[in-house]
């Protein structure tokens, strides 16, 4: 068994495309039209045929204070591997991304945590 699809909720789906695909630089999968939204998924460039995330409408009813909840508390919704999270941090931020936690290190692990512009807290990290 493996991971097929993540998803994460997003306040506006071309918005989040924009910045999955322009910013952080995954590449566009599927993109179907569902009524009024969209089945939209990204995946890695260096992983085209791999786990699918799913840029998914925050429209239930549950969604907005589950978000709020989350980016209250400093939560990020989810995480995305990097080869070098100081490297990353650098080069997102020269094109504006807002982090709310900079660079860590804890033991064997390097983590930040940036604002998707869609209503959620996203970390990077790598392993060492």
């Amino acid at each position: 068994m493996k991971i097929h699809l993540s998803s994460v909720f997003v306040d506006d789906q071309a918005e989040a495309l924009r910045f999955y695909t322009e910013v952080l630089g995954f590449v566009k999968k599927h993109d179907v039209p569902i009524g009024d939204d969209r089945w939209l998924t990204v995946v890695s460039p260096e992983d085209p045929d791999g786990t699918e995330l799913l840029l998914e409408p925050s429209g239930h009813p549950a969604v907005p204070p589950y978000k709020a909840a989350l980016v209250e508390d400093g939560i990020p919704a989810t995480s995305f591997a990097v080869d070098d999270v100081h490297a990353e941090y650098d080069r997102l931020r020269a094109l504006g991304v807002r982090f709310t936690q900079e660079p860590l290190e804890m033991g064997p692990l390097t983590t930040a945590v940036l604002d998707d512009t869609c209503g959620n807290l996203i970390q990077i990290v790598h392993s060492e």
